[in-house]
């Protein structure tokens, strides 16, 4: 088990447009990989984003969509294991979408398949986001073990609910990617905060690939994709421009945290409970 990994997110302005989008992601990619990534994360919805219409539109099956097939090829074609942000599902007998992460191994093959928790229905900076108007919500978190490492896979929304990213420390996760599309209004005051505070309470590194600009008119997005370790050190943080970001991930780095600041070991889990539903 490899207790050195090399670790790449892809930061991207995605809209509607599939074509340009998959051409695009493609040389940030290989980018990443030339940078001797072992483990490449892409953003949220990296393929294709926009109003209800154009998810519709753009929504894939896992067996015979152009972006699986895209990103098969491409885990494949560099060696390496390719997070891949998230898509749009289309699933047969569904009426609404998934925001589905799929995990590639060097292979090419289709390891692990996360599909998002928590949905973004919320009013902020005076928009309107409703991503229940086109998706339901996932239902079950996803540990998947990769180059050697636990990677707890998460989207976005999911960053906001300590207890998804508790459960992903507890079945082992020492990575937890975040594929993200944060609005420009919560970024500048929530992205870091929360991303660190996830990374230290549950003493792992954290991976946030994320949009940056204007992806829908109007809407923009906040950038900034960063890699945090254990102690909530930003060790990589991206510019404001499409690029690609790295860091080496070293698990005897976690381990220290970890012995000497116990606080995952200090849990008294016998004492917790959950509040009787309202």
């Amino acid at each position: 088990m490899p207790d050195l990994i090399r670790v790449a997110c892809v930061q991207l302005t995605s809209r509607a447009d599939k074509a340009a989008n998959l051409a695009k992601t493609e040389q940030l990619v290989a980018k990443a990989a030339a940078s001797g990534a072992d483990v490449v994360l892409l953003p949220e919805k990296w393929n294709a984003i926009g109003d209800v219409e154009t998810l519709h539109g753009a929504a894939e099956t896992i067996e015979g969509g152009e972006s699986v097939a895209a990103m098969r090829g491409w885990a494949s074609r560099h060696g390496i294991t390719l997070v891949g942000g998230s898509i749009t599902e289309r699933r047969e007998g569904r009426e609404k979408l998934s925001n589905t992460s799929l995990v590639f191994d060097p292979d090419g093959e289709l390891v692990a398949t996360y599909r998002k928790i928590h949905l973004f229905d919320v009013e902020v900076g005076g928009h309107r986001y409703r991503e229940s108007e086109a998706e339901e919500p996932g239902e079950e978190p996803v540990v998947a073990r990769l180059e050697g490492w636990p990677i707890g896979l998460t989207v976005c929304y999911d960053l906001r609910f300590p207890e998804l990213y508790r459960i992903l420390a507890l079945e082992g996760a020492e990575l937890v990617t975040v594929p993200a599309h944060f609005t420009l209004y919560t970024g500048k005051d929530h992205w870091h905060v929360l991303l660190r505070a996830r990374a230290i309470e549950n003493q792992n590194y954290v991976a946030a690939a994320a949009q940056i600009g204007e992806t829908i008119p109007g809407k923009p997005s906040y950038g900034r994709s960063l890699i945090a370790d254990p102690w909530g050190t930003v060790v990589a943080q991206a510019p404001d421009e499409e690029t690609v970001i790295s860091a080496e991930l070293d698990r005897e780095r976690l381990l220290e945290v970890r012995r000497n600041l116990p606080s995952l070991a200090n849990r008294q889990a016998a004492a917790y409970r959950w509040p009787t539903p309202a």
